[in-house]
């Protein structure tokens, strides 16, 4: 049966839009769309709710389902539209990323003062209004969880800590769909050097440590290695330093930059031998996911979202403890990379194409109910 599903998005840019966008192209449901530009996160979390519930009420538009993301102050919203939103209407939550657990920036003011505890907190309250609570990894749902119940325990009475039990048993994993076909469209040729070629395709921000990246090639070439780099991704105005550096240190070496879209960015990840992964933050990685899927050979640290995903019990030659592990796996791929070429991990990256997943999805999302039981366990 089809359904009316109304998404909200105060962030709609990035993974995000592109979540919901292809979603919305690849479901037998009948989405509509209500969200805001992606910029001024902080804003958005705070103030969103606001906008969005003015838009709904003006709507001309009967939901069956309302489907939230995890930037959204829910509470906020279901208090404002209480007046016109059924009863009947289940709401469901999906977790991109999560504010408990999403890294502050070094040197920035919201470290200095601790400040960034109210995101997270909005995102508790956001699951607990929720019928149901969606999660696009293991990872992120497991930290989420863990990193709120040490949370509540700081909290000077009223804890509720039981509250955990009871939201994990409306949680589940629903991984995140991409367009991994259309990387078949892209032409390796575009790179016909015999010499390693290394990917960096990710934004060009802290929380993806392009210090560790760059700095292990820089030893590497410091050694006598050759190679070459394409450093993709999204550049902004305050990115780290190291990029400057790299350039210079690194300067013919690098032969492609900046952001690519289509055709060219999939042919320069089919084009890609190896992917060095040094992100402190990743609660799925989908441009890890892109270039796994076109061939390169991934060296992935044992942390976050990638030992789940990337089945470390059955591919621990993929995986590195330290600074010093990354060099040497590095090293390896680089000398012995006739061998690397051989090499293909794409099947851990398929089943992620939407493709296999829509059915999943609008199975799950399509059928939905409202909860009736108590989320708030007392004791």
């Amino acid at each position: 049966m089809t359904k009316n599903i109304l998404i909200l998005e105060p962030f709609f840019s990035g993974s995000h839009k592109s979540w919901i966008n292809q979603y919305k192209g690849y479901s037998s449901h009948n989405i509509k769309v209500l969200s805001m530009k992606g910029k001024f996160w902080k804003w958005r979390m705070y103030g969103g709710a606001v906008t969005l519930a003015q838009e709904f009420m003006g709507l001309d538009f009967d939901p069956h389902i309302i489907l939230a993301t995890d930037m959204l102050d829910l509470t906020t919203f279901v208090s404002l539209i209480r007046r016109k939103l059924k009863v009947s209407v289940p709401i469901a939550v999906y977790f991109h990323e999560n504010q408990l657990t999403y890294p502050w920036k070094e040197g920035g003011k919201d470290k200095e003062l601790q400040r960034d505890i109210n995101y997270g907190f909005m995102n508790y309250t956001t699951a607990l209004a929720s019928d149901h609570v969606f999660f696009n990894s293991h990872y992120n749902m497991n930290s989420f969880y863990d990193t709120l119940e040490r949370l509540l325990k700081k909290m000077p009475d009223y804890r509720h800590t039981g509250v955990i039990d009871s939201l994990y048993g409306k949680s589940q994993v629903l991984p995140i769909g991409i367009n991994l076909k259309n990387i078949d469209k892209g032409d390796k040729a575009i790179y016909n050097e015999d010499l390693p070629l290394i990917l960096w395709n990710h934004r060009w921000e802290f929380d993806k440590n392009p210090d560790d990246f760059f700095n292990a090639l820089f030893l590497l070439k410091k050694e006598g290695l050759r190679f070459r780099v394409a450093v993709l991704g999204e550049s902004y105005k305050n990115s780290p330093k190291i990029f400057d550096r790299a350039f210079k240190v690194l300067g013919e070496d690098i032969i492609k930059t900046g952001y690519l879209k289509g055709h060219e960015y999939a042919s320069w990840l089919l084009a890609s031998d190896i992917l060095p992964v040094t992100s402190n933050h990743d609660f799925f990685g989908i441009s890890v996911m892109e270039a796994v899927y076109s061939g390169c050979y991934p060296i992935l640290p044992k942390r976050l979202t990638y030992p789940d995903l990337y089945d470390i019990h059955e591919n621990p030659e993929l995986f590195y403890d330290d600074f010093s592990g990354l060099v040497d796996k590095l090293r390896y791929a680089i000398i012995n990379i006739n061998q690397i070429r051989k090499k293909s991990y794409r099947r851990l990256a398929s089943p992620y194409d939407w493709t296999k997943l829509i059915k999943q999805y609008d199975e799950v999302i399509g059928s939905l109910k409202i909860r009736k039981e108590s989320y708030i366990s007392l004791e």
